[in-house]
């Protein structure tokens, strides 16, 4: 036993460097390669004066799909980083949950032709001449398909940390940033990349709609997959589309096996449970990682000294008495409060700008007859919106937890359930508008199909992170007492899923409002549908460049969204907080 023991600590000091690490090293010097290249041409002259040609030649899709995935993670990026600040000081802070909560409920139900219709021309000021601000823009519109249901997953992970580790960080005397990187992000990795998936494919549901840009009488297009499906719809070209659909199908199964698949691996060793779970999600690309020892090199030779040499140098600045202790905790507390504040002032003061410029607009354009207009049209939208709530909760709760219990099952589930979520509704128009036309069905009931084929999904993945995240002991004392059927899902299922699932709802129903804009007017070629909702409403006000009318229905449907959210989900979230925490 000694001998096999010196032989493995042997084998551990020799290893060294291998092909793997040439592979590796090569592919992260590709990835900077593409990134540059696509970048480049984020960068070009532009002029709005001059029409933008997208070529629907087939040998153009390799480096539109490649534009469109920069602009996707980018703008995913700027998530993660919002997410992380605004869910930890939502999840920390009294005062600032009171603000972040509503204001998150607004911002996710504003649609994201509302925010083009507003950003568009403010990012192309920012840069004039460059590509660059429409770039902005579009990345922007992608932002606030991905980051509202990341938030909320976030802040809800952060507040059902059991009570228990929180104390044992206090009691070893955790800074808050260690707190963060040791306790709280851990604890949240599962919920955060199964809803950093979903809201991936939040972003692909509006990619059509970031690059083909037609607001404020102005049609700008981006070179991209969704520009391009734009451009096959306006033709009618079934073939480009087809392509565009196959194109896409790729992409999003190569996201699934070279992203999301290893992080679910690297993951599952935060996955707090005292019994070890018998199926662990498996990826090849993270298992050949693994056999890399270039980032063990990087970590030893080059993380640890530079890590090393910072707390040594903090400690000896840390000597140098420039203030007196007092005062330099005093200036360290106060400092970043006095700068948040002046920075939260400044964004009141312009907000009250914009919201006097917003009723000066409306107050002498718009009549009460067409206010209360707006209000029956968002009755049928909410109408629309909570039946498609209901049944995606019936169907997809019971799969959910099914696929989540199956690790073989959830391992070819997962990429299928993924590309049903990022599919664009107005990719699925060649074929559901002539089926409605065909069938006799009337929008104002597909429609209802056309929203749920691009928000159901927060449900089911909420529910599989839910499922997936029951520690491994509970589901073991659960078959200890001989719990079955009805029984185990009320003891067990169903408390334990039923927070994610309030954020998957919540999100869904808030998603639903904005994917109403597509999916009640479904336009192909020269057949167009038009449902009665303030969702086809607001798209038509928004092509006309109608600012009065766009303000109007953007603000209906906004007071619509907070009053569910206020007496409904965040009521739900209270609920799941205290009623189903792990202590």
């Amino acid at each position: 036993m000694k001998s096999t023991a010196t032989q493995l600590g042997a084998a551990e000091i020799k290893r060294t460097f291998s092909w793997v690490d040439i592979v590796v090293l090569f592919g992260v010097f590709g990835l900077l390669w593409t990134i540059l290249h696509f970048g480049r041409g984020m960068v070009t002259h532009f002029d709005e004066s001059q029409s933008t040609v997208i070529s629907t030649d087939i040998w153009n899709i390799p480096y539109y799909a490649g534009r469109t995935l920069l602009r996707m993670w980018i703008a995913f990026g700027c998530s993660l980083l919002f997410t992380f600040a605004v869910g930890y000081a939502a999840a920390h802070n009294r005062v600032a949950r009171a603000i972040i909560l509503p204001s998150l409920d607004i911002l996710q139900s504003v649609p994201v032709l509302g925010f083009l219709s507003i950003t568009v021309t403010g990012f192309m000021a920012l840069f004039p001449g460059s590509l660059l601000g429409v770039e902005c823009a579009s990345i922007f519109a992608i932002f606030t398909g991905q980051v509202w249901n990341m938030a909320f997953g976030f802040y809800h992970s952060l507040v059902t940390i059991p009570k228990d580790l929180r104390e044992a960080a206090t009691n070893f005397r955790l800074s808050r940033w260690q707190q963060f990187g040791t306790l709280e992000v851990p604890s949240s990795m599962h919920s955060l990349i199964w809803n950093s998936m979903m809201s991936f494919g939040g972003g692909w549901f509006f990619v059509a709609q970031s690059e083909a840009i037609t607001v404020l009488n102005k049609n700008i297009k981006l070179p991209g997959l969704g520009s391009y499906m734009a451009t096959a719809v306006e033709k009618g070209d079934n073939t480009a589309a087809v392509w565009a659909i196959l194109a896409m199908l790729a992409v999003i199964l190569a996201s699934d096996q070279f992203v999301w698949r290893p992080l679910l691996a690297w993951a599952d060793k935060f996955k707090m449970e005292l019994v070890e779970s018998g199926d662990a999600p498996q990826s090849w690309l993270y298992n050949f990682i693994r056999r890399a020892y270039l980032f063990d090199w990087v970590e030893d030779k080059i993380s640890h000294p530079l890590s090393d040499a910072f707390i040594k140098l903090k400690k000896n600045l840390g000597t140098l008495e420039v203030l007196p202790k007092a005062p330099r905790k005093m200036a360290a507390r106060w400092i970043p409060r006095l700068l948040g504040l002046i920075l939260g002032l400044w964004l009141v003061y312009q907000m009250i700008l914009g919201v006097i410029a917003a009723i000066d607009a409306v107050y002498n354009h718009v009549s009460l007859h067409q206010f209360l207009h707006l209000c029956y049209l968002g009755l049928l939208t909410m109408g629309r919106v909570a039946l498609m709530t209901i049944v995606a909760t019936l169907v997809w709760t019971p799969i959910g937890v099914w696929i989540a219990a199956k690790p073989n099952v959830a391992r070819i589930a997962q990429p299928f359930a993924q590309i049903a979520a990022s599919f664009p509704v107005n990719m699925t128009f060649p074929f559901v508008v002539g089926f409605f036309v065909a069938a006799h069905i009337s929008i104002n009931w597909g429609s209802i199909l056309l929203i749920a084929m691009g928000t159901q999904w927060y449900i089911l993945f909420n529910v599989i992170a839910g499922a997936m995240a029951i520690p491994s002991d509970l589901k073991e004392a659960a078959r200890t007492y001989g719990l079955r059927g009805w029984s185990l899902w009320r003891t067990l299922i169903l408390p334990a899923i039923f927070p994610f699932w309030v954020t998957g709802a919540c999100t869904a129903a808030g998603g639903a409002w904005n994917a109403s804009i597509v999916a009640e007017l479904a336009t192909w070629g020269n057949t167009t549908l038009k449902a009665q909702g303030l969702g086809a409403y607001i798209a038509e006000v928004t092509q006309k460049g109608d600012t009065p009318m766009i303000i109007s229905s953007i603000a209906v449907m906004c007071l619509f969204v907070v009053l569910t959210n206020k007496l409904l989900w965040r009521r739900l979230y209270e609920y799941a907080e205290k009623r189903f925490h792990l202590d």
